[in-house]
């Protein structure tokens, strides 16, 4: 069974999604235009009502088509998921295979994925991603989705590993960092809510500038500039105050 959706949410506006439904009629039927809109209004509806909560009818309801039309881009609701899933996790895919090829720092790079993988979390898609259960998928499905995960987490390893390489990350648990900072990217997707006061874009730089200040070295103490020790102190105590009389 899967986890309970967000119920503090009420049915989302599919306007934008029916629109480009529209616009795709307008640019000679435009299949992927179409095939995109029917994921983001099944994710939409997967996070605001649940997976075994939402039908198909719910979905072709929001685009206003019928039903059979859904069918000509996914087979079924098992494959919606599974498509809503991919579209997730593609963005931060993308943004490691960017930053393959960048000359910046592994902190700068790494704060680019971290600021896509923030947003994907905070899209329609970050339910999915992060709440749904892999078990509503089929056995190969579950096994892809686990895989894309897998090699994201070995892409932010990697670029710790490369950070603390070139002297632009503090030596570090890698491991356990990349843990830290998914853990903590996954949770927006149990508070995020798109009518908040800070869009998607401003939560992911909130969260790498708090990343950043936790990665960044420290620059090493100078003894000269150290506070004197207490046996300095006693030492070198004060003299007593000239002006005070003695009793």
């Amino acid at each position: 069974m899967t986890r309970s959706a967000r119920s503090t949410r009420v049915t989302p506006p599919a306007a934008d999604s029916a629109l480009a439904w529209r616009q795709g009629r307008k640019r000679l039927r435009d299949h992927g235009v179409k095939r995109d809109a029917v994921i983001q209004v099944a994710a939409r509806f997967f996070a605001h009502h649940g997976y075994h909560n939402t039908s198909l009818d719910d979905i072709a309801k929001a685009l206003d088509v019928s039903k059979p039309t859904i069918y000509y881009y996914v087979p079924n609701k098992e494959q919606l998921l599974f498509e809503c899933f991919v579209s997730g996790l593609e963005p931060i895919r993308a943004a490691l295979r960017d930053v393959k090829v960048s000359k910046e720092p592994g902190r700068e790079r790494l704060n680019t994925v971290l600021r896509q993988y923030a947003q994907a979390v905070a899209s329609d898609f970050g339910w999915c991603m992060v709440i749904a259960e892999h078990q509503d998928l089929s056995a190969a499905m579950s096994g892809h989705i686990r895989t894309l995960k897998a090699e994201i987490d070995q892409g932010i390893r990697r670029l710790l590993r490369e950070g603390v390489k070139d002297g632009s990350v503090q030596a570090c648990d890698v491991k356990m960092t990349a843990f830290a900072m998914a853990g903590a990217l996954n949770w927006i997707a149990h508070w995020y809510r798109a009518n908040q006061a800070m869009t998607a874009a401003q939560i992911a730089d909130a969260f790498v500038t708090i990343f950043e200040e936790g990665l960044r070295p420290r620059a090493a103490r100078r003894k000269s500039a150290a506070r004197p020790t207490a046996r300095a102190a006693a030492t070198h105590g004060a003299k007593p105050d000239s002006s005070k009389g003695t009793s």
